[in-house]
């Protein structure tokens, strides 16, 4: 009598369902290659924001170059939607850190009331990337250096755009130029405006370091208490200011707001430079050359001094964050109230730090056109639709 065996029929049993989930397992895998196969390539950030901000008006300009500047390619990008409207240069911060790959995030309303100019400055951006022995323009960096580039950008510009004179706007070190520009060219500029304006070297150390020192007490942050202390006096006269105290000093102004008011890092800046639709990853990576451009400037830096300047031959904005302990609005306030100037107006940002422009972006665009772009205006220097008060 023949019996059947519950051990080999469990194992044929096993053996079927193995083949099963090996055919089943392919299959899947097989259907998943083929649908990443068909699935549409991620969208291109980049390019979707360069299209919604492509300027299409008629007397529109919307043109990204390299100029030379001071015996190099220097890059700038010009944005207007009617090129007969004021043109408005904007002298970035840092050193070296641009605000072209940026300012897709605030600019483009500007764009109605300027032309407005974004300049990568000699070894930072797109221009540290323009030359053909970049690492050499690094020994080329200095204020007085940086500010002639300015001086030869705006004489450019005026010829270049057929305008008698144009607005400067300098953001923090990028203050030190356009003042700079201002005081050596009045006659060349409607106004000067300074965001985060540096006043004095030393007490803009001091009064950044005593607010670090002074929240991390009141955080009980130890580490940072430890690391500000270890650098005491800051900065110390009697010696020359080193690039890892300012490294020290800054990363804690940073990490308690006096760089983005209620930010403890700066990684929301960082991260809109990703998706610049002005910058590749090649002109990304020049970032990494910021150390270079603050090591040479640092000396010059702590020694300015624009308190001893009490008359400026052009009209004179202030835009101060009342948290703003990068470049202390204290200092600022207290310059202003002594200078002299065809007219002067000081306006406080009760809600920033030192990133006016991201931000309080509608305060600031409010006061350009409402208190600066008049002056132009009232040279004939807009376009004329804008000027009858029509569209």
């Amino acid at each position: 009598m023949i019996r059947s065996s519950n051990g080999f029929a469990g194992f044929v049993t096993r053996a079927a369902a193995s083949v099963l989930l090996a055919i089943l397992l392919t299959s899947k895998v097989a259907a998943q290659d083929a649908a990443e196969a068909e699935a549409p390539a991620p969208p291109d950030a980049r390019a979707i924001i360069a299209d919604a901000r492509k300027i299409l008006t008629p007397q529109g300009v919307e043109e990204s170059y390299a100029v030379e500047i001071g015996g190099i390619k220097q890059w700038i990008s010009v944005r207007g939607r009617d090129r007969r409207n004021p043109i408005l240069l904007f002298i970035h911060g840092g050193p070296a850190s641009t605000d072209m790959p940026v300012s897709w995030l605030y600019q483009s309303p500007w764009e109605d009331f300027f032309t407005v100019v974004q300049w990568d400055q000699r070894g930072a951006g797109k221009s540290w990337a323009a030359n053909d022995d970049p690492a050499s323009i690094a020994k080329t960096i200095s204020i007085e250096q940086m500010t002639q580039d300015g001086v030869d950008l705006v004489g450019y510009l005026r010829e270049k755009y057929g305008k008698e004179k144009i607005f400067v706007l300098g953001h923090s070190w990028g203050t030190v130029i356009g003042l700079n520009i201002a005081l050596r060219h009045p006659d060349w500029l409607h106004a000067y405006i300074g965001m985060g304006q540096v006043v004095n070297g030393q007490e803009n150390e001091k009064l950044g370091y005593e607010f670090a020192l002074r929240e991390a007490k009141r955080a009980k942050n130890e580490l940072a208490i430890k690391e500000l202390e270890a650098i005491a006096p800051y900065p110390d006269p009697s010696r020359p200011l080193s690039f890892d105290q300012v490294l020290i000093q800054r990363k804690w102004v940073i990490h308690f707001g006096g760089l983005t008011a209620g930010r403890s890092d700066f990684s929301y800046d960082t991260n809109a430079r990703l998706l610049s639709p002005e910058y590749d990853d090649a002109d990304l990576a020049a970032g990494r050359h910021v150390a270079a451009s603050l090591v040479a400037l640092i000396p010059g830096l702590i020694e300015i001094d624009y308190r001893k300047v009490t008359r400026l031959d052009t009209p004179l904005f202030i835009m101060a964050g009342r948290r703003d302990f990068e470049t202390p609005s204290a200092l600022a306030a207290r310059w202003f109230s002594t200078i002299r100037a065809p007219s002067k107006r000081l306006f406080w940002f009760e809600h920033s730090a030192h990133m006016l422009q991201f931000e309080q972006p509608g305060k600031l665009l409010m006061h350009l056109v409402n208190d600066v772009r008049p002056i132009a205006a009232e040279a004939g220097d807009v376009a004329p639709a804008d000027a009858a008060g029509t569209d």
